[in-house]
């Protein structure tokens, strides 16, 4: 705990964090996203519904579409929609942040249910979708449109570190070559979403291993869930190689040098991408008490020089579980 400590205490030093190799947001933009994003690539990303596309044309496994609601004329088709036995999530296609995702994680007799056993209405359903489309929750306040997915049955093996939510893994990718990971599991505080800004825990991962080496609630490190207690140190992704080649594929999909992969773990199909993300941020490095930098000018510097210009996606994965190896701070 004290090297989290101590770690947290030089971020707040700017003099200090060059040293610590920590990426800023500045150039993170300037010399990554500026650099090696294309904008243009850009609303294959930005737009969930063309993310799910070029996946699905690729080979990858996503979560299932049922249904997309355009306009304001078709959201009276929400419940012919909505699947009768199972629960679902409703998602703005041009979202952010988790902003405007409802999850239902069942229903009955008409009656729907948050995560948190929270009764939602077929009106307020209705009203929701409606919103979504008038770009309340989309970037730049464009209209938007719903997508109806089929609901994560995340692994059962996972359910003591996230509280009434599915925790995910984003995954930073750089030139194809995974370089840092965290799983962000939801708490009370983030009511039920995986988003750390609102309080969910980040557990830093590993890339060789898929394992916890490290925990953050609002920047300040943890040990146990605060919510569950389940000790974060546990915390093993299983299949864990499959996963990292599934975030690096992000690269041949979209072609963006830089990008965040975020995958969920579905305990009968395994590994499937939620969404990609071309400005991830950099709260991942909290999480890891790691900056990230040094990784990046070493894949640059590699690059620069010929040595990994033909490497496979297999091989990328595997030169970054040898050369990213990343001890424990519990």
């Amino acid at each position: 705990m004290m090297l989290q400590a101590n770690w947290l205490q030089w971020l707040r030093m700017p003099s200090k964090l060059s040293q610590k190799g920590v990426l800023g947001m500045n150039q993170r933009n300037h010399s990554y996203i500026g650099r090696y994003n294309d904008r243009r690539l850009y609303p294959l990303v930005d737009n969930k519904l063309k993310t799910k596309q070029i996946a699905l044309q690729a080979g990858a496994k996503v979560p299932e579409l049922i249904g997309v609601i355009h306009n304001q004329a078709e959201v009276r088709q929400l419940k012919k929609l909505i699947p009768r036995a199972s629960g679902f999530v409703i998602k703005p296609a041009q979202g952010s942040g988790g902003k405007g995702i409802m999850v239902i994680t069942h229903q009955d007799d008409g009656r729907f249910f948050k995560p948190s056993g929270a009764e939602v209405s077929s009106a307020d359903l209705e009203r929701h979708v409606s919103n979504i489309l008038a770009g309340l929750f989309s970037l730049g306040g464009k209209n938007d449109v719903a997508l109806i997915e089929s609901l994560i049955e995340f692994d059962d093996r996972l359910l003591k570190f996230s509280y009434e939510g599915v925790p995910d893994i984003r995954v930073v990718v750089f030139h194809g070559f995974p370089v840092m990971a965290m799983m962000r599991c939801s708490t009370a505080a983030s009511d039920g979403k995986a988003n750390l800004h609102q309080g969910a825990v980040g557990v830093g991962l590993d890339i060789a291993s898929g394992r916890a080496v490290n925990a953050v609630q609002f920047d300040h490190p943890i040990r146990h869930h605060p919510d569950t207690q389940a000790d974060l140190s546990t915390l093993q992704v299983d299949n864990w190689t499959e996963l990292l080649q599934l975030a690096s594929s992000a690269w041949e999909m979209t072609r963006l040098g830089y990008v965040g992969t975020d995958i969920v773990l579905d305990k009968t199909r395994g590994p499937m991408i939620l969404e990609l993300n071309a400005r991830p941020g950099l709260a991942i490095q909290i999480a890891n008490a790691c900056g990230l930098l040094p990784r990046l000018k070493y894949i640059e510097q590699q690059l620069d020089s010929g040595q990994l210009t033909v490497l496979s996606l297999q091989e990328r994965v595997s030169f970054s579980q040898q050369h990213f190896l990343r001890e424990a701070c519990f």
